[in-house]
């Protein structure tokens, strides 16, 4: 693929006379085909970047600019950056001001069990029990003496190298280490936090907000930020991600580079098809099997790595072209989707291409 490639739309979008029936906005119809380019910044990866297929909008979102997200959901769950590869341990104390000390095996890599609970469960499903299943910071209790302090690694900045060609250079230096302890106080979140050897603490209250899946925090800058666009309006997050790997018989925390999402909180679904079955073009709307979204409704990995080989010493690697991806959105468009490019044309990762068409 041409490197520069622009989204194409083929799709009309000038105002449709007809109004919502909720808010008088006016009809926009969906983007009917497009080409993207999803840059994620290069071979550091630096950005997240969300895709909304049906108006075939990019919002780029630099991976450092959060660390947790306070859900705005009915339960007060609260998830970590696993972009930056965070890992949280809870502690047997309620007392943030207590002084800590750091514990290496907080972290990610083939070491960290995913049944520790140090990282969110990667299905992005935040309910869960604990020892690796929904956050992995515990659901906020009512009751304040149920709130644990929990000991935070900031996981690391994104790289700042250039790797050899084809390669990845994710992570950089260190991000440091917090203590954080979080409690309720209505429907808001209160936030208690500092740094490990501090005997004082911040503390900052949090709500929530019905447009958005997370209000987000970044305990490096003390400020909420915006890390995602409005709960409805994008669909794939194309990212560095924290996904579990089979390991000597168990599953263990790994961190991922050419990762893609979907918004499974907000209702986007998809399932893969290989080629041998069904060619992309021969894919219409009379193809799709309803039932294959299932899956994706409890899990945001279906497209994951699976698009992607990984290469080797001696050979870049490569999108699968053996197959595609079938999507549907929260207002029921159903698109077919497939990739063209992992890199740009010099081999530098971090530039991948799709094209997508809406089947009506």
């Amino acid at each position: 693929m041409k490197k520069g490639f622009f989204i194409l739309s083929l799709s009309i979008l000038a105002l449709a006379s007809c109004s919502s029936d909720d808010d008088g906005a006016p009809y926009v119809p969906p983007v009917s085909e497009a080409v993207v380019e999803a840059s994620t910044g290069g071979p550091n990866q630096q950005n997240q970047l969300y895709v909304d297929l049906s108006t075939s909008t990019k919002t780029p979102i630099a991976r450092e600019s959060w660390d947790l997200g306070f859900s705005s959901g009915a339960a007060f769950r609260v998830a970590i950056n696993g972009s930056l590869k965070m890992a949280v341990k809870q502690l047997n104390t309620t007392n943030i001001d207590e002084v800590q000390t750091e514990d290496a095996s907080v972290s990610v890599g083939f070491s960290t069990l995913a049944s520790l609970g140090y990282v969110d469960n990667p299905t992005g499903i935040l309910e869960g029990s604990g020892a690796g299943i929904g956050t992995a910071i515990a659901e906020i209790a009512a009751n304040d003496a149920d709130n644990k302090v929990y000991l935070v690694n900031l996981g690391f900045k994104a790289g700042t190298t250039t790797p050899n060609l084809g390669a990845v250079a994710t992570d950089g230096d260190p991000r440091g280490w917090k203590k954080i302890r979080i409690t309720r106080s209505g429907n808001n979140y209160v936030l208690q936090y500092a740094d490990l050897d501090a005997i004082t603490h911040t503390t900052v209250t949090i709500s929530k907000n019905a447009a958005y899946h997370f209000t987000f925090f970044s305990l490096v800058s003390g400020q909420e930020v915006t890390a995602q666009p409005e709960k409805n309006k994008w669909d794939l997050n194309f990212t560095t991600f924290t996904n579990y790997f089979p390991y000597s018989g168990a599953d263990v925390t790994y961190g991922y580079a050419d990762f893609i999402t979907t918004n499974v909180n907000g209702g986007t679904t998809a399932y893969e098809v290989l080629i041998a079955d069904i060619t992309f073009e021969a894919f219409t709307l009379t193809s799709v099997e309803e039932s294959l979204f299932i899956t994706s409704a409890s899990d945001q990995r279906v497209i994951g790595s699976n698009w992607r080989s990984g290469g080797g010493p001696s050979s870049l690697p490569s999108i699968r072209d053996d197959r595609f991806y079938v999507l549907k959105d929260v207002d029921g468009n159903i698109y077919k989707l497939r990739f063209l490019a992992l890199t740009n044309d010099s081999g530098e990762r971090g530039f991948p291409i799709f094209e997508y068409e809406i089947l009506n």
